[in-house]
């Protein structure tokens, strides 16, 4: 599978802090809330002592849409939340960077799920269109 299958990728120009803020706000615009964040580079320097760019993930869930996926097929559960990184990658470069949720469908077989994946797919877009 190529990368383009499995990513949606953006990049944007501006500070880490701002860019997350950014996130924040046009994932709770398409029904996000964020239940999860992860500080890699903090992870990676505590843990490792290694110096990584600023890098986080956010845990991104949207209640109704996830509560169908699972109605649909439970075990879709391990694909939650959906993960969003979000990553310095230069002086004022900034990626954006969320799983492709069709991935789920060429995992989990499943017409129903296929509608819902479809929708989050929009949204994820959506989002990350409003960054930048």
């Amino acid at each position: 599978m190529d990368k383009n299958q499995y990513v949606v990728l953006k990049s944007v120009q501006g500070t880490f802090d701002a860019v997350v803020a950014k996130v924040r706000h046009a994932l709770m615009q398409q029904g996000f809330g964020v239940l999860t964040e992860i500080d890699l580079s903090g992870t990676f320097k505590s843990k490792l002592n290694v110096d990584w760019p600023r890098t986080i993930i956010l845990g991104a869930c949207n209640p109704p849409v996830a509560h169908r996926a699972m109605s649909a097929d439970h075990d879709v559960a391990v694909f939650l939340p959906c993960n969003v990184v979000v990553r310095e990658i230069g002086h004022g470069a900034v990626e954006v960077a969320a799983m492709n949720p069709e991935i789920i469908g060429y995992v989990i077989q499943n017409d129903r799920l296929t509608e819902v994946v479809t929708e989050v797919l929009a949204k994820i877009r959506t989002a990350l269109d409003q960054v930048g």
